[in-house]
Order: C-alpha cells, then sequence, then structure tokens
C-alpha cells in the first residue's frame, strides 16, 4: 500500500471511530463569574494551559474563565509581560483566537522565540489566549454536561453570537483600553462574521487574520472536501455523535506509533489536510499530537460542510423551510454580508498560496468584499509558499508573518 493510501485511511479510521471515543482527563471545579455575574462550576483539567505550556518557559501566566451568556465557560490565559520581566510603558492588549479542531494551546507549540504568543509578550503586548467552548480547557457550562446532546447543540454561528462577544468583553473590561486581535482559520470566520454585524468593533484597535477564512467553495483540501462532499458530519450526526471529537486515546496512539517509525514523515499526515506547509519541522506533528486535536460539535462540522458544498457564507442551514423560519424568521439563512464592515477598520489579512484550506480563490472574493477599504486601512500579505499551519507553527514565521504583523499593531 503507498503511503498516501495508508496516511488516507488512517484518517479515515479519525473521521469515522475517533468522534465516538471520549477524552479521559480528570477534572476540578472552579467557580467562576460569568458576563451576568451568575457564579457556576466549570470542570477544569488538573493541568491548565499556563502550568503545562507558559510557566515552564519562564513567563508569568494567569488562569482566567468568562462565562458566556447561553452558558459555556470558556478558559482563557494571560501572559502579562515578556520574559525578562515588567517594562516601562502602557501594554496594549491583544487578543489570540485559534482555528477548527484545535484550541490555545496551537499558539504555545513553538519555542518561545518562535511562538507568536511569546513573541507579544516579549515585545511589549498585554497577551491574552481563548479556547472555544467544547475543547479541553473550555467544556463547562453552567447546567449542561459535555454528556448532554443539548452541550454540542451549536456551530460557529454561536461561536459569533456568544464565545466572541465574551472573550472581547472580558479582556477589554480587564485590561481598561481597546484591544487587537488575532484570528487564525476559524478564528478569522467569526470575527469576520461579527464584524459584518457591527459586532465587537468598538472594543477594538484592530484585527489580523492569518489563513484568511470566509469562504470555503474552491477549498482544495482533498480529505476536507471529501468529508464534506459525502456528508461524513451529517451522517454522524443521524448517529447520534454529537460531539466530533478526534483525540480518543487508541487513535492518537494508532497516529504516533505509526508516525515514529523509520522512514515516515508525519508532516504528509497534515499535507492531506491542510496543503503542502512549507515550513514545519517534522517534529512538530509529535508535539501537536500531544496537545491537540481538540473536539468541536459535530452540527459546526456540518455548517462548515454547508460552506464547501454551496461556497456561501450564511447561517446554518436547518434544511427545512420551517426550522430557518423559526430560527430566523424567513426560509433562506441570513447571510454575513462582509462589505459591511467598516471601511476604516484596520486589518491586517495574511494568506498563503499553497493552503488548501484557504483557497486563494475563497480569499479573493473575500479581498473582493473588501475591495473599498481605505487603502491604508487594509494590509494584505501573500506568502506563495505558505498553506494553513505555517501560519502557526511554521519555523519562520516570526520573520515572515508575525514581525510584520506587530508592526502592524504598533500603528494603529
Amino acid at each position: 500500500m503507498k503511503m498516501g493510501s495508508i496516511l488516507t485511511s488512517i484518517i479515515l479510521v479519525i473521521l469515522f471511530c475517533g468522534s465516538a471515543i471520549g477524552d479521559r482527563t480528570r477534572t476540578k471545579l472552579l467557580s467562576v463569574k460569568g458576563q451576568d455575574g451568575m457564579s457556576a462550576a466549570a470542570p477544569v483539567p488538573s493541568d491548565g494551559v499556563c502550568k503545562s505550556m507558559v510557566e515552564t518557559r519562564g513567563y508569568v501566566c494567569e488562569e482566567h474563565s468568562v462565562a458566556t451568556q447561553d452558558g459555556y465557560i470558556l478558559s482563557m490565559q494571560r501572559i502579562p509581560e515578556g520574559q525578562s520581566g515588567k517594562t516601562p510603558g502602557n501594554r496594549l492588549p491583544v487578543l489570540l483566537q485559534h482555528g477548527i479542531l484545535v484550541d490555545a494551546i496551537t499558539w504555545l507549540l513553538l519555542p518561545p522565540e518562535k511562538s507568536l504568543a511569546f513573541l507579544l509578550a516579549d515585545n511589549g503586548f498585554d497577551v491574552w489566549l481563548a479556547s472555544t467552548r467544547g475543547t479541553k480547557y473550555s467544556r463547562g457550562h453552567i447546567s449542561l454536561s459535555p454528556n448532554d446532546q443539548a452541550y454540542w447543540d451549536w456551530t460557529w454561528d454561536e461561536l459569533v453570537a456568544y464565545d466572541l462577544p465574551a472573550t472581547i468583553q472580558y479582556v477589554h473590561d480587564q485590561s481598561g483600553q481597546k484591544l487587537h486581535y488575532v484570528g487564525h482559520s476559524l478564528g478569522s470566520l467569526i470575527a469576520l462574521a461579527a464584524f459584518s454585524k457591527g459586532q465587537q468593533l468598538n472594543m477594538l484597535r484592530s484585527a489580523a487574520f492569518l489563513s484568511s477564512i470566509a469562504f470555503l467553495g474552491q477549498m482544495t483540501s482533498p480529505l476536507a472536501r471529501f468529508a464534506a462532499e459525502n456528508f461524513i458530519a451529517e451522517t454522524l450526526y443521524r448517529l447520534d455523535v454529537h460531539e466530533f471529537n478526534l483525540r480518543g486515546e487508541p487513535v492518537i496512539k494508532l497516529l504516533q506509533d505509526f508516525c515514529s517509525k523509520p522512514g515516515v514523515d508525519c508532516t504528509n499526515l497534515l499535507t492531506s489536510i491542510t496543503g503542502q506547509n512549507c515550513c514545519l519541522k517534522s517534529s512538530i506533528v509529535d508535539v501537536f499530537l500531544e496537545h491537540e486535536p481538540q473536539p468541536t460539535a459535530t452540527k459546526n462540522m456540518i455548517h462548515l460542510a454547508q460552506m464547501v458544498r454551496e461556497g456561501s457564507l450564511a447561517m446554518y442551514d436547518y434544511k427545512k423551510e420551517d426550522e430557518n423560519r423559526k430560527h430566523y424568521g424567513q426560509p433562506p439563512p441570513p447571510v454575513y454580508d462582509i462589505t459591511r464592515i467598516p471601511n476604516d477598520f484596520p486589518l491586517f489579512l495574511s494568506y498563503g498560496g499553497a493552503d488548501a484550506l484557504s483557497d486563494v480563490k475563497d480569499v479573493k472574493i473575500l479581498l473582493d468584499s473588501l475591495k473599498d477599504h481605505e487603502g491604508d486601512k487594509l494590509v494584505v500579505q501573500y506568502r506563495d509558499d505558505y498553506a494553513h499551519a505555517d501560519f502557526v507553527v511554521g519555523e519562520n514565521a516570526k520573520q515572515v508573518v508575525y514581525d510584520p504583523l506587530m508592526a502592524f499593531f504598533r500603528l494603529q
């Protein structure tokens, strides 16, 4: 069997089998305050992000939690200063929002001199990390358990309506000033959707999008397109698999064993999904599998699949006119109109020519929607050799993406 066929078979095993296997993590309870002042008991894994990923590198780190208006309890981390300690001057806050099937740890996988989170802290910014609902450190809810079907009844529409407002508001309130935002992949999608509705803009200085996603109709990732066109997520949903979880212990063990074999380079595994990343060390896959992938809602995967098949940027389609009317007051789901983003809001948009998830053709549709943006308020960066993962774990991302991004922030 050829290497590509082996990798495809492994990934299909993950898609069909991994979702049914839960992540067995010991938890403790943490009392948090929600946006409405309610207290709640949030299950928090015994190894926090600060303890396991930040403090070990010599940085100060704070654990925070915030409850969304629909009851989910989200984990956040703050790196308030650089490795060298406090420096004079005002430190502007920056919120980092990860993409699909990962969590905040994705920003911390590289060494400090290459990781965006640590680089921002070392360059005078007040760094905040957020993890979306359902991921390892954000599985709390004021009344539901992750074992409840209702807990997973959401798509990225709810991330736009609840998670993003909660985290941005929290950072704004804690810091007492407007913040910068960085979104990778899905993190860019939910921000663009929110901005198109005029949400959160009054609390932000600017936004940067890495591997920018707003449209998915031209996506070339063979595995992701296969899953969308063959209604894999819909099939799982009909089988009552509401948590889309690739992190089952048997699956991770299978991948780790396979990737450790002599002559096997598991960066090819990522290539099957993300496109040919130019600048990853092969060892990054082992580091990645120690912490990722993370769960999401199967319903969320259905929503993304709808975007692939239909090429639209719209809210979740219930595929029944009466259901859409009940939720939206109209038969077709409402669209997110990118042209409604204020033309004077500062945006930094970076994308790659080898990205199979954020395809160049789809990004050009996004850029066309922003064609009336004021010239000095829109910075567009194109890296011909970059694919999806390069923007977060690329060995040279500091020089080619992060340094220009920080320079952009300093001008706002």
